[in-house]
């Protein structure tokens, strides 16, 4: 328990690790989790296995729970209000978009963005009552508008329901709707801003022209506390808040937003400082698949299992489940969402699942994630969702990916995140000493075996309307050789190792189906371990409870292969398996290192073998509507079809490249030889000979040793005779 204790988790949460036999934090446990309990964004490279789901989600539940229960204790952290005593209004330096400079006093914020809008708020906001006014002048060309908006709005002004905006074109805005009112302004024009909480109203004057009322302040928002705010595209812009003189005296009856007296008053909050009366969520995480979003959510419940009252509630919102319950769920009240960006995506945008309150955005395996085209969605999220949330906290982002040194999730955190810490344990990616990777070459060239092999083994239909014979070397025919070649030399590197327990890896789905058919015709299928190829398969097109079903089957030890596609196997975490067979190359070459990165875990050696054709193959790369269901257009993409040619020999150079390393070719027999550092290797075994191979170093290393000590004592006697001869110099220039 000590080791969790200093890294200040709970003791409740801890009883839950260590029931789960978890006695000391891992490594990018003990990097992120004071990192995250500290109140800062973190950016962490882990691997499945790596305990990274605990890293996130450990401190996560911890704050959830002691918000719970600050609400249950009526406490306002951060809340202040102005009848005891003056706060300073200025511009936020926290709620605010990251194009938005402001300047030191908090008066002056400026844009140099000339695409998207970015938006600040003010320290200060009022509620309940009053009349308060703030001026602002244009100090630069570019777009603007200015006006009122509450903790819970977008910070582009007038986008929803949650602010109202005026803009330099002469338009106002709320809820998307833009409107003509007053006349346009520009460089050097003063802004007068008008609220009137007594008369629900806002209203608007330009150089002391009043304009007149502009919005009416609806019921839905009229408890609210609303800040000064601003959007700016490449502008600038100076406010006066009331601490110096106005250029145009306000109307009658208002004072500056510096000046509010009775009011309450919230600093840099998101809400109106008391705890909303809905229980919506502080916490959403975003997985890749459903499987994954099972995985964490499962660990949740078990990480929360003895807190004290009041409970952590937890949903899992995945698509091939019933939304029905997941709404009705979220409307009793939900604390931690974990799911899959569909479902979120479905959930958000029907106004079912409420951003308003959320303290932690979390992006599991985000390099995944925007592999699948989720930056939009990611990013769409984000902007729904307050920087500080009702209690003055800062919203805190968390990002995991299997590296940080991808381009895109590089982009992705400097545009969302604010000045994250960095958990790289990683570093550049490299294979682990436990992992043997190795390539075999399947050259149908060489190999004229599939010529026998008939209608034996189901290809994947592209070269169906082709011309193949069995002696020519044509490009189509050698393309569908590789096709029936690859499942025999996957049978082959079974046999060879005696595989009792192996991933396989396919491109697509129907690949891993037509692979799964072959391995069922020789008398595997997916009846149990006494079957020598009994396997399951692992993709989108599946059920989500055969799904399921299927992974726990191969957990459990009951057939031997999983079959499946990098999409689908993405975050599964399967411990101890000894063997990775890569039937294809993957198309990224990050995933190759996903892939192997499944065996050699936990110091157990592994072997990963990829079959890499020596030719390219022509394969599906499906641009129609329907995602290749039904789909039998075997013509190019570039002539408006759905293949493109797989090219591995290229692949592997990107992925030797990237490693930095000529990856070990082995002949299609599979024999893989042993490195001798290793000793002698039993795959999914602990590593063998590690003490002698420790001593035999350790005596190599003893001259060198030697050496270095002999070294060291000739630089300490030079250090003390010069030391020796200054002071005797001191001495001397002292007399």
């Amino acid at each position: 328990m000590a080791a969790f204790l200093e890294l200040g988790v709970m003791p409740e949460i801890i009883q839950a690790t260590e029931e789960m036999e978890w006695t000391l934090p891992t490594d990018v446990q003990a990097e992120a989790i004071p990192l995250i309990l500290g109140g800062g964004d973190v950016l962490m490279a882990a691997e499945t296995g790596s305990g990274k789901t605990g890293a996130f989600s450990l401190p996560v539940i911890q704050i959830v729970h002691e918000t719970l229960v600050d609400k249950l204790d009526g406490k306002k952290r951060g809340v202040v209000d102005v009848s005891k005593g003056p706060i300073e209004c200025k511009m936020s330096f926290i709620d605010r978009d990251h194009n938005v400079a402001i300047r030191d006093d908090g008066l002056l914020c400026q844009c140099r963005e000339q695409k998207a809008w970015q938006g600040c708020r003010s320290t200060l906001g009022v509620s309940k009552s009053g009349k308060y006014y703030y001026e602002a002048t244009v100090t630069d060309e570019g777009l603007c508008r200015l006006g009122w908006a509450t903790g819970r709005s977008l910070r582009e002004l007038g986008k929803d329901k949650q602010s109202f905006g005026f803009g330099g074109t002469g338009k106002k805005s709320h809820g998307s709707q833009f409107d003509d009112y007053g006349e346009p302004f520009g460089k050097n024009d003063t802004l007068g801003c008008y609220i009137d909480l007594d008369s629900k109203s806002v209203h608007y004057s330009k150089n002391g022209k009043d304009l007149g009322e502009a919005f009416h302040i609806g019921k839905d928002i009229e408890e609210s506390a609303f800040y000064a705010a601003v959007t700016l595209k490449n502008a600038e812009i100076e406010f006066n808040f009331g601490d110096t003189s106005f250029k145009h005296k306000p109307k009658s009856g208002f004072v500056g937003l510096s000046k509010a007296k009775g009011a309450s008053v919230v600093p840099n909050t998101a809400g109106t400082g008391t705890p909303p009366k809905k229980q919506c969520p502080s916490a959403i995480i975003i997985e890749p698949s459903r499987e994954l979003a099972e995985q964490t959510n499962d660990n949740v419940i078990k990480f929360k299992k003895y807190l004290p009252h009041p409970p952590v509630k937890e949903l899992l919102c995945v698509g091939g489940t019933a939304v029905k319950d997941q709404i009705k769920a979220l409307g009793r009240g939900i604390d931690i969402v974990t799911g899959t960006p569909g479902r979120l995506d479905e959930l958000i945008s029907t106004g079912h699942l409420d951003l308003s309150q959320i303290r932690f955005f979390i992006l599991d395996e985000a390099d995944g994630l925007l592999a699948q085209g989720h930056n939009d969605l990611i990013q769409r999220i984000y902007k729904q969702i307050p920087t500080v949330t009702w209690d003055n906290r800062r919203l805190q982002m968390i990002v995991c990916s299997a590296t940080l040194h991808s381009p895109d999730v590089r982009r992705l955190a400097d545009k969302l995140m604010h000045f994250p810490t960095w958990v790289d344990l990683k570093g550049q990616d490299s294979v682990p000493e436990t992992v043997h990777h190795v390539i075999v070459s399947v050259d149908p060239a060489k190999d004229t075996s599939w010529h026998t092999l008939g209608s034996v083994i189901q290809t994947d239909g592209v070269h169906e309307r082709d011309k193949i014979h069995a002696k020519s070397n044509s490009r189509e025919t050698l393309s569908e050789a590789i096709k029936r070649l690859k499942p025999i030399y996957t049978v082959k590197a079974i046999d060879e190792h005696n595989m009792d327990q192996a991933i396989l890896f396919c491109r697509t789905k129907l690949d891993c189906d037509n692979l799964e058919r072959y391995l069922i015709s020789l008398s595997g299928g997916a009846k149990g371990m006494v079957n020598e190829y009994s396997c399951v398969c692992l993709h989108g097109d599946r059920r989500p409870q055969e799904r399921r079903d299927n992974l726990q089957k191969f957990k459990d030890g009951e057939v031997r292969f999983l079959i499946c596609t990098d999409v689908a196997a993405r975050g599964i975490d399967v411990r101890g398996i000894p063997y990775v067979v890569n039937v294809t190359l993957p198309d990224e070459k990050s995933n190759y290192l996903h892939r192997i990165g499944r065996v050699g875990r936990a110091d157990r050696m592994g072997l990963a073998i990829s079959l890499v054709a020596a030719n390219q193959e022509k394969v599906w790369y499906h641009t129609c509507p329907s995602k290749g269901k039904k789909c039998s257009n075997a013509r190019l993409t570039d002539e408006g079809g759905c293949t493109i040619w797989y090219n591995e020999p290229q692949l592997l150079a990107d992925v030797e490249e990237h490693l930095g390393e000529t990856i070990t070719q082995v002949d299609p027999k599979m024999k893989v030889p042993v490195n001798e550092f290793d000793g002698k290797v039993v795959y999914g075994e602990k590593r063998s000979g590690s003490g002698g191979n420790y001593e035999y170093h350790t005596a190599q290393l003893a001259p060198s040793v030697k050496e270095l000590a002999q070294l060291e004592f000739e630089a300490q006697k030079s250090f003390l005779n010069m030391r020796s001869y200054g002071l005797k110099g001191k001495t001397a220039i002292g007399k």
